[in-house]
């Protein structure tokens, strides 16, 4: 597993529990059609933003073992939702080391990179 850097993929998260896998790394395998692969720290812009996409990540889902999320929470978010919000001008800071190399088939490097959630290039 290699972040964007081509470095080993650092943990994202373990509270709350994150990443397609639920072991805390955001990778991803053909089963994950979401490639939840960008590590984010959601911002209440960027939840709101979700939900009004269809994607509630604020409300628990304990049937899915799911806490819900508040802002500051690091999640492993899916690829084409956190381009989308980029977009929107509502992206979420992303930890770089903790984001896996498959991020960069569907968002440009400068990108997650103007978005470091710590300066570090």
């Amino acid at each position: 597993m290699k972040n964007i850097f081509g470095e080993p993929l650092e943990c994202c998260c373990k509270k709350p529990m994150t990443g397609f896998y639920r072991d805390g790394f955001c990778r991803t395998n053909n089963e994950d059609n979401g490639k939840h692969v960008v590590c984010a720290i959601v911002t209440a812009e960027f939840l709101q933003f979700s939900k009004s996409r269809g994607n509630d990540l604020s409300t628990p889902r304990p049937e899915y073992s799911f806490p819900g999320l508040n802002p500051g929470d690091k999640w492993c978010l899916c690829a084409l939702r956190w381009k989308e919000a980029f977009e929107a001008g509502c992206a979420p800071k992303v930890v770089l080391e903790a984001t896996d190399e498959r991020a960069l088939a569907y968002i440009e490097m400068n990108h997650l990179i103007s978005n470091a959630e710590k300066a570090n290039v």
